[in-house]
């Protein structure tokens, strides 16, 4: 039977009044198909109190059928218990004398007998003259509203309050929502990340996050979260960051076959956890290297040897090339004046090929470094000096390289200072080349362990007639 009575409009149905030939397609037909194919359950009643209208959702919920619902008088008796049939027959024609809608909740009895608890929104149905002319109550079960309610207040919650990063991606990777922590990550206002490429946001990562985004979208959710290393564009520069990110694919509900719809893309900074992790284990190694470095130096005869030794543990993990270079007179007092600091070199990394360090020097000839060389500086000194090529192109990196007597493919120095017993016996010098970063702080610290290392080993050698 249709959901609703066929002989006109709503204020002027009754439960008595018959049925109209049916010769086609008309509003009632129309109607009846609406209110069949709504989500929401949806019953109706005239001014008497006498239901007019009553749905498919309505009978999949109660199991009252159209049939059986439309003409009765109230729910008295069938839907509801008769106990609680005046209560509720007064609030919901209540509103006919209200003006919005009102929301109530009632136990409704089902036609198997057990009871659903529901939650109604009523509101009046004016007639042409303006007055009311009965009552339409949309309801559903308060369980799958209730889930419904919380879902719009998380997806409300991550878009506004979250503490992480999350991004709707449409289904042609790029942001359709951005909350306000996902907009600060990205550096930039939410308003203007929409729509944008991702490429566009990131300086580096974009390759990576559009791969998995797009892996989302045709197999699923990852198993886990993924870590992505991103480079951000900002004002002051490019800032080097790790987010932690899971990912879920988003189909749309209203479609028999999923469409999907795009990615939802939660995210959290952990950068400083990742790095913190990244130095510990560099310090674990380094610290290891030394130890090794030390137990092996202890069983070379030759002190020049376990120099070379030091330098070679030194460079796993650190360093492409080192050179070990001497004072020429063998060593120099602190506040001595004199001429300038020439230095011999003493051992070197082969500059081709990998190979063993290389003990040289043997002639005593200087190594031709020119006026404010940083090994020369770094003597001088007594203390750690820094360089490099800076954003040089190729050929004028290779020149910058060749011209102070270091291989060709070196952009980043470090000299750190050899002392012992209170003098300045020369310099060790590690060279990067452009697949490497920068020496910073940290590099420095380890470069000067393992400069005391070597200049008590040279020191020794000096002391045994050994430095040849």
């Amino acid at each position: 039977m249709s959901a609703s009575r066929r002989s006109g409009t709503t204020d002027e149905l009754g439960p008595d009044e018959p049925e109209p030939a049916r010769r086609g397609p008309d509003g009632s037909d129309l109607l009846a198909a609406l209110l069949d194919g709504m989500d929401a359950a949806l019953c109706a009643f005239d001014a008497d109190g006498t239901v007019t209208h009553w749905n498919r959702e309505a009978e999949r919920i109660l199991g009252w059928t159209a049939a059986e619902a439309v003409g009765r008088a109230g729910f008295a008796g069938w839907a509801v218990r008769s106990a609680d049939a005046e209560e509720v027959e007064a609030r919901l024609m209540a509103v006919m004398d209200a003006p919005g809608r009102q929301v109530n909740e009632f136990a409704l009895l089902t036609k198997d007998g057990g009871r659903v608890l529901v939650r109604t929104q009523s509101a009046a149905v004016r007639g042409p003259d303006g007055k009311p002319a009965g009552v339409y109550c949309a309801f559903s079960e308060v369980h799958a509203q209730i889930d419904l309610e919380r879902s719009i207040a998380l997806s409300e919650a991550l878009l506004e309050d979250a503490s992480w990063g999350v991004v709707l991606v449409d289904a042609d990777l790029r942001p359709a929502v951005v909350n306000a922590h996902a907009a600060r990550a990205l550096g930039t206002g939410r308003a203007s990340v929409l729509g944008r490429p991702l490429g566009e946001l990131l300086a580096q990562g974009a390759e990576e996050l559009e791969s998995a985004l797009a892996h989302v979208l045709a197999e699923g959710a990852p198993p886990a979260p993924a870590e992505l290393w991103v480079s951000v564009r900002a004002p002051e520069g490019e800032r080097r960051r790790c987010w932690r990110s899971g990912f879920v694919r988003l189909a749309s509900p209203l479609t028999e076959e999923p469409v999907p719809l795009g990615v939802g893309w939660l995210f959290q900074d952990v950068t400083e956890s990742r790095q913190g992790e990244q130095e510990a284990s560099l310090l674990r190694f380094r610290a290891q290297q030394l130890h090794r470095a030390a137990r092996a130096a202890a069983e070379c005869e030759d002190p020049a040897e376990a120099a070379t030794v030091h330098l070679e543990f030194a460079l796993a993990g650190f360093a492409d090339h080192a050179l070990i270079d001497r004072v020429a007179d063998g060593g120099q007092d602190d506040g001595q004046d004199g001429d300038r600091v020439r230095l011999v070199r003493v051992a070197a990394t082969p500059s081709g090929s990998p190979g063993p360090s290389r003990l040289a020097g043997w002639a005593g000839l200087p190594v031709r470094y020119g006026e404010g060389h940083p090994a020369v500086q770094c003597v001088e000194r007594a203390g750690t000096v820094r360089a490099g090529a800076g954003s040089l192109g190729a050929e004028e990196a290779r020149a910058w390289a060749l011209s102070r007597q270091w291989p060709q493919d070196a952009v980043h120095a470090l000299c750190a200072v050899l002392r012992s017993r209170g003098r300045t016996l020369g310099a060790v010098t590690f060279l990067r080349g452009a697949g490497r970063s920068a020496f910073e702080r940290s590099d420095a610290m380890y470069a000067e362990d393992v400069a005391i290392r070597i200049a008590t080993s040279l020191d020794l050698a000096g002391l045994l007639g050994d430095d040849r």
